[in-house]
């Protein structure tokens, strides 16, 4: 039950353990050429078989095995390039080697032959028509795999993957030491020192007649060991200890079936075990696939059928599975007996108790949560969490090479199973795209963080390297109502949480808006610039490359961007916010042929928006005078609705700064709630770090989990932090956002820098985050208040409309597959969630109440006068939604003055 991909020498003694029952021990050669004498060396070569005067008429190579053990040759090859070549060996020039060397003897492979002279070889032990020789000069090698090498020139004694080898020639560029020999038509080069390999050709080979001599190896009988039980088979180690066994036959009761999608075969288990097991004292699994694409019973058997199976036992990539000898090594048989119950156990994070379910059938027990999507659309697989929440990104919740750290690195990895299909379908692939996905939906979405509920019994299964549930047969769209084994607790949200306040603050990346579009790029031929990612019909949907360093990154044709548009639009309308902070606007004047105006994409958003309301509802906030000298080609943007808010002051972009060198420049304005006092408003800095993807020298992957750039991000947050004090005393407020893209989870380097400085993460009061990659969520996206900024804060939201959403719902993947799933909707308009803070920004306000001539309540207080002191919002924080303050006889006091108070007042 192992789960590591073997390797394919370790396979091929497994495959002889079997043999070894009636033959002696078998050993495992050395990786490299070993003068001891403990490996298989190169014995003889016969360059010029069927040459005019040859002495036979087949090339050979013959091999040697000095060692007192019989050696597997499964795994290796002989491999042949030219005198002069360095490249990777041709692999028309590859043999991949097969049987067995005994002790003390040769063994004899056949090459080609230039025609019909000469006496035919003794009967090989194997044919090798691939190697065609040079008769004058060549490099001839002994590998320990069968992939092709790829040495240099040189000496090759001791390099990797080369067993042994001859350069033969005086024009030979590799060889061991020094060159060997040339041969003739009726003389071989053959090894001078009884089988003593000192790494130089020159010594070790000499030239006599022709000598071939095969080994003489017989195959042992086939070996049968008769009935085991599953569980006998599977084992309580790391693989069946019958692996190589030639057959044995087991009895189970048939679980599952997949006669179609790629499994080519079914699961069985033994009659009577599952059910509520003790997983103390189990200690091997009771179920075992039968691959049968070979013999058909695929199709003859049914689930509930109790059989008998006698074949093979193997490791798939680390899944235990039987392979019957025949069609007739399968029989269904009548004997009545217990079912095999699905076991009803919750997760298992230890590795070796997952060992002992491998294929049986179970009813999951305990909470499960959608932790991934991103591979839903291509082979309906869905990742899940054993929990109440997804997997997090560690550096998310532990700073890097802390102890914490590592726990969530182990726990991720301990925790996760993919829920599949049935099937190893890839939708992306050819004539699969017409075939259409499951688990995909807009109707019924699955999304990251989405409870998932157990409706029908899985297969455990291991499969790619992954523990999976299976369906117990193929899932597909049309069968799903009956097949499907799960439903979804829909977690979408319609519009953010209400956040209060007098405006509304958000950030949000809008996944590369370019109107500059890819098509559009030519040259003065015309000639296309760009290539696209196009969908199932060819058709171009995103710019995937251009050959100008500033080409465009978004819509590839107007329609493409429409759609783009009209989620972007969509979701932003939905916010709600009063000010926005935008990433990924293309910087019109940076990109090719994006024209003279900065501002013309972030402008044709604004005008798509405008369009959206009805009326001029959203303004821009125009670019700062002076600019940065070389731009990437894409930027940040401020947009806010004009009736409620109002800039004070221009925008400010940091200028000439060596650490935004490759990343996005800040951008800072100062806002204030519309006929506001100036005092009253508060500096947004929006930004975009260097992502995570590349980097070198101190920018290299430290491997602690931040990924590339991480010191290039730290740079920019020192940075921005000194921008962020000279913008708060140019603009007079203490009041200061830093929001955006940071490309940074939450307890990275760059975080640390900008909280160390003060500033208060506002993302984290959520429990929510705003991206989600490779299994986990975590937050890239923040909004950091100083502490004055921070006390203005009413309530913060992650809106969670993207990053759980299958990409296959984006502009740029919906019609990768049969089923259209675009909708001019906000889910998946990006691939990061928005935030959205309320803030509140007027000053508090002394009320005064004169309560003398209310009823029932005169003469009940040391005073006349009743001071609340607080904003609307805060009085109804501190007195209740009911908007009543009641006299000992029931005096509503509350409603006038909620009623009659000037102050602004939005829920």
């Amino acid at each position: 039950m192992s789960h590591s991909p073997r390797t394919s020498l370790k396979l091929a003694f497994a495959s002889l353990l079997g043999m070894a029952l009636v033959a002696a021990p078998l050993v495992v050669i050395p990786a490299n050429a070993n003068t001891a004498g403990t490996g298989v060396v190169i014995n003889e070569l016969y360059l010029n078989g069927g040459s005019a005067g040859a002495s036979y008429v087949n090339k050979f190579v013959e091999l040697y095995n000095p060692t007192s053990a019989d050696i597997p040759l499964t795994g290796m090859s002989l491999q042949y390039r030219s005198a002069s070549s360095s490249a990777t060996v041709p692999s028309n020039l590859i043999v991949a080697l097969t049987g067995v060397i005994p002790s003390g003897k040769t063994y004899l492979v056949s090459g080609a032959s230039n025609g019909a002279n000469g006496a035919a070889l003794p009967a090989p032990d194997q044919a090798g028509a691939a190697l065609n020789f040079s008769g004058t000069a060549g490099q001839v090698f002994l590998a320990n795999q069968v992939t092709a090498l790829s040495p240099g020139t040189g000496n090759m004694a001791g390099v990797a993957g080369i067993v042994d080898m001859v350069g033969y020639g005086s024009t030979v560029s590799s060889y061991e030491t020094a060159f060997g020999p040339n041969a003739s038509l009726t003389t071989s080069i053959n090894r001078a020192t009884g089988g003593v390999d000192t790494d130089n050709n020159s010594a070790d080979f000499t030239t006599a007649a022709p000598t071939p001599t095969p080994s003489g190896y017989v195959v042992p009988g086939p070996v049968d060991l008769g009935f085991k039980t599953i569980a006998e088979i599977q084992g309580t180690g790391d693989a069946s200890p019958f692996v190589g066994v030639d057959t044995l036959s087991t009895k189970g009761i048939v679980t599952a079936v997949y006669p179609t999608g790629g499994f080519n075969g079914y699961y069985i288990q033994t009659p009577g075990t599952g059910g509520a097991i003790n997983m103390a004292t189990h200690t091997a699994s009771d179920g075992l696939f039968v691959y049968s694409a070979g013999t058909n019973t695929v199709d003859t058997v049914h689930v509930g059928d109790y059989v008998e199976v006698a074949g093979s036992i193997s490791e798939y990539f680390g899944l235990t599975q039987i392979t019957p000898s025949s069609a007739a090594s399968v029989k269904i048989l009548p004997d009545t007996v217990a079912p095999a119950l699905p076991a009803t156990v919750n997760w298992q994070a230890s590795a070796s108790a997952r060992e002992t379910l491998e294929g049986m059938l179970l009813a999951p027990q305990g909470a499960y949560t959608v932790t991934d999507t991103y591979a839903t659309n291509q082979y309906a697989e869905v990742l899940l969490a054993s929990g109440t929440s997804p997997l997090l990104q560690p550096t998310e919740v532990a700073a890097p090479g802390v102890s914490a750290y590592a726990a969530a690195v182990a726990a991720n990895t301990n925790i996760s199973v993919a829920l599949d299909d049935g099937a190893t379908t890839n939708f992306l692939s050819g004539a699969n795209q017409s075939i259409p996905v499951p688990w995909v939906s807009n109707d019924n979405p699955v999304r990251v963080g989405e409870a998932v509920t157990f409706t029908s019994s899985v297969i455990f299964d291991f499969r790619n390297s992954k523990w999976k549930f299976q369906p117990t047969q193929q899932l597909t769209v049309a069968n799903a109502a009956s097949v499907q084994p799960v439903t979804f607790a829909n977690n979408r949200a319609a519009a953010p949480q209400n956040v209060g306040g007098d405006l509304k603050l958000a950030t949000f990346n809008v996944l590369n808006y370019f109107t500059t579009l890819g098509e559009s790029v030519v040259d003065g031929a015309g000639k296309n610039l760009c290539t696209s990612y196009t969908d199932r019909a060819g058709v171009g949907i995103t710019t995937r490359s251009c050959s100008v360093s500033n080409g465009p990154r978004g819509a590839w044709n107007q329609v493409s961007l429409q759609r783009q548009q009209d989620k972007i639009v969509a979701a932003i309308t939905a916010l709600n916010a009063d000010v926005v902070g935008l990433e990924e606007i293309e910087a019109s004047t940076s990109v090719v042929n994006g024209g003279t105006d900065r501002d013309a994409a972030l402008k044709s958003l604004v005008a798509a928006l405008n369009d959206k309301a009805g009326n001029a509802v959203w303004s821009l906030v125009p670019s700062p005078a002076q600019l940065p000298a070389n731009e990437d080609v894409i930027r940040t943007a401020f947009i806010y609705k004009n009736a409620t808010t109002e800039t004070v002051g221009d925008s400010t972009i940091l200028i000439d700064s060596a650490a935004f060198s490759n990343a996005r420049e800040p951008l800072a304005q100062a806002f204030k709630v519309k006929g506001a006092p100036d005092e009253n408003k508060f500096l947004a800095i929006v930004n975009h770090f260097k992502s995570k993807g590349s980097g070198s020298g101190a920018d290299a992957d430290q491997n602690d989990g931040q990924g590339a750039s991480n010191a290039s991000r730290v740079a920019q947050a020192g940075a921005l932090v000194d921008f962020a004090n000279a913008m708060s005393t140019a603009a007079s407020t203490d009041k200061v956002f830093l929001m955006g893209d940071f490309n940074a989870y939450t307890k990275e380097d760059p975080i640390n820098v900008l909280t160390a400085a003060g500033y208060v993460d506002q993302g984290s009061k959520t429990g929510k985050y705003s991206y989600s990659f490779a299994g986990t969520v975590g937050s890239l996206d923040h909004v950091f208040a100083s502490p004055a900024a921070d006390q203005a804060v009413n309530l913060v939201d992650i809106w969670e409309i993207n990053a759980p959403e299958s990409v296959a719902l984006e502009y740029s993947r919906f019609n990768n597959n049969v089923t259209d799933f675009y909708r001019a909707d906000m889910y998946r308009a990006s691939d990061h969630n928005p935030l959205i803070l309320g803030l509140n920004l007027t000053p508090e306000t002394i009320v005064d109440l004169n309560l003398l001539n209310i009823n029932d309540f005169h003469g009940r207080i040391d005073s006349n006068t009743v001071k609340f002191a607080g904003t609307i919002e805060q009085l109804r924080a501190q007195y209740g939604d009911s908007k009543t303050l009641l006299g000992s006889a029931g005096d509503n006091i509350g409603a006038s003055l909620f009623a009659s108070s000037s102050q602004r007042d939005k829920p």
